[in-house]
């Protein structure tokens, strides 16, 4: 059973790496680490312009289980990143990364919840999208999120301080 879930799983993410190559959505850049294992990518997200992100670059892990597309991958970011839906683990809070079916705490519905339709593309572009839209009611960095509400001048200004040190600038 693993064994079957691992193949197919093999298939889907070599598949999706060869559509990414072919067709790279603009301001990412995603693969596996190795060629010898598939079920752990590195991607690079490009701050998205007219944010306070613009200029940085976000270096994240994605690491997919033996059953994907079944369940959704994990994702991290790899760099300090500022923000209300990044733990300060550098972890992604993004309805689309949640396991399939109902939410156990009623927030979201199950449309907006991880499906096997979803692809790695669709997961990046759902957190670039994020990135440049924070959703400050579902705060995985509390503090990220309260500063966002009551004083974005600050949040803008921890945000671009943190871009400039990850890029050796400070």
């Amino acid at each position: 059973m693993y064994r079957n879930h691992s193949a197919t799983a093999l298939r889907r993410l070599m598949t999706e790496y060869r559509e990414l190559s072919l067709n790279p959505p603009e301001g990412i850049i995603a693969g596996p680490i190795s060629e010898s294992n598939f079920f752990e990518w590195e991607a690079l997200i490009m701050g998205p312009p007219d944010t306070p992100y613009e200029g940085g670059v976000f270096p994240a892990i994605i690491k997919f289980p033996s059953d994907y597309p079944l369940n959704p991958p994990t994702m991290k970011f790899t760099c300090p990143i500022f923000h209300p839906n990044v733990y300060t683990d550098g972890t992604v809070c993004i309805s689309i990364l949640h396991p399939p079916g109902e939410d156990p705490n009623m927030y979201e519905s199950s449309a907006e919840r991880w499906s096997p339709v979803q692809s790695v593309e669709k997961i990046l572009l759902s957190v670039l999208s994020m990135i440049a839209e924070p959703n400050d009611e579902s705060g995985a960095n509390v503090d990220a999120s309260k500063l966002y509400r009551e004083n974005k001048e600050e949040y803008n200004r921890i945000v671009r301080r943190n871009i400039k040190k990850t890029l050796g600038l400070e």
